[in-house]
């Protein structure tokens, strides 16, 4: 007893944070289940409210599987042909990637300052998480699920974005922020605090560009015929309930789609078929209340208004970066002003291959917007609105520090001709 007493209580603490490779295991099950979580509890409780009951509980269950696997952006089939399904609901994979991040810091937390054998927990939590994919990959290899899944393309998906959400809250958390990788160019053409100054200015970029998709978005279920697809199609609570959560699933691709939109090129709708603000060439699509937001077939008219929305991107990032260029000469800042347009390429990109895919074979085998089109109008917005909107509001900040205003030089005439009738 009186060495059990004797043992310093300050010590305790580390050895309960020494935790085994077992328990990182199960931690990595856990986070798989809670975001397992949020696509069960909708589902479920959808399968419940049904009045008819054609499905059963397993089969219900592999539904959220499939949902969940469709989240982390992994390739599904339906039905008896195999018909593809690669649209990811990328409200389900914002939730899901928020919340592999959070571990990631959580994970961070808990290992700094171990060293070498501080990666051994991160990983076994990894290889934990990848078993709930394994499963349910397992579950959705059955012919007789909604949604069929490709084993090596769904594993590989959820895995790309488990370790990229899960890494980047790791990375964060030890205290090693992401940056923008600087160009390999002369100190005269590239100043030392470009890289912030160019990520703040793609940082508004890309936040007034997704207002200004969200208001197109809205200006769309406003004027576009969805509550009434919605109450044609719905034949109960259930129903209403399930197509409600479906279209809160695709808001976010709805919006980018928007924003693709706005930019010019507009997005697919199936095989022949386009959306754009200079016109719509429109075919049968599939009943569903977000594809009754579609613009009707017709000419440039005041469609043209969507415009506005990459203008006013293109010119807020004219201003926060020719803020900060007030310290620069001209050279440079033409160089890093034009240096925007590569810069966002990645997330152009990558939100544009994200939010399109298939919902079939034949006609539905591509909904989107085209990658490459869609960064192409983004550099080209950029190039034509942010670089001359740099340029002038570095002119305007040299020309109102340099030049004193009229208040200033009426006090200065004033102290003058004071000082003059007092000698």
């Amino acid at each position: 007893m009186t060495q059990l007493m004797g043992r310093p209580i300050l010590g305790l603490p580390s050895e309960l944070d020494s935790r085994s490779t077992l328990s990182d295991l199960l931690t990595g099950v856990r986070t798989a289940l809670l975001t397992l979580s949020v696509v069960a509890v909708p589902v479920f409780g959808l399968w419940v409210l049904a009045p008819y009951g054609d499905e059963s509980a397993q089969d219900a269950a592999r539904t959220v599987f499939g949902l969940w696997l469709l989240g982390h952006g992994a390739p599904l089939t339906h039905g008896p042909a195999a018909a593809p399904v690669t649209v990811t609901p990328l409200l389900l994979t914002a939730v899901t990637a928020v919340l592999l991040d959070r571990a990631g810091r959580r994970q961070a937390r808990r290992t700094r300052g171990r060293g070498l054998t501080r990666w051994r927990s991160p990983l076994a939590l990894y290889a934990g998480y990848l078993l709930v994919a394994a499963a349910a990959v397992a579950q959705c290899a059955d012919p007789q699920a909604a949604l069929r899944s490709r084993a090596v393309a769904d594993l590989a998906a959820v895995a790309l974005l488990t370790a990229a959400a899960f890494g980047h809250g790791l990375w964060s958390g030890l205290g090693r922020p992401l940056h923008l990788p600087a160009p390999a160019l002369p100190p005269a053409l590239w100043p030392a605090d470009a890289a912030p100054a160019l990520g703040r200015a793609l940082a508004g970029w890309l936040l007034t560009l997704t207002a200004g998709g969200g208001l197109v978005c809205a200006a769309a279920v406003l004027l576009g015929s969805a509550g009434q697809d919605a109450q044609r199609l719905g034949n109960g609570t259930a129903d209403w309930l399930g197509m409600l959560l479906a279209c809160l699933l695709l808001v976010p691709n709805a919006v980018l789609w928007s924003i693709g939109y706005a930019l010019g090129p507009g997005f697919t709708v199936g095989t022949g078929a386009h959306a754009g603000p200079l016109g719509a060439h429109l075919g049968p699509v599939p009943d569903f209340p977000l594809l009754g937001l579609l613009p009707a077939d017709r000419g440039a008219d005041w469609h043209l208004l969507a415009c506005a929305a990459p203008a006013a991107a293109a010119t807020v990032t004219g201003l926060l970066l020719g803020r900060a260029a007030t310290r620069w000469a001209l050279g440079p800042t033409a160089v890093v002003a034009a240096a925007t347009a590569p810069a966002a390429a990645p997330v152009a990109l990558l939100a544009a291959w994200a939010c399109g895919g298939a919902l079939g074979p034949g006609r539905m085998s591509h909904l989107g917007p085209v990658p490459w089109q869609f960064g192409l109008a983004q550099a080209a917005w950029l190039l034509a609105l942010a670089l001359p909107a740099t340029l002038l509001t570095r002119w305007w900040h040299h020309h109102h520090t340099d030049s004193p205003g009229p208040v200033v030089r009426a006090r200065v005439g004033a102290y003058r001709l004071v000082c003059r009738l007092a000698a």
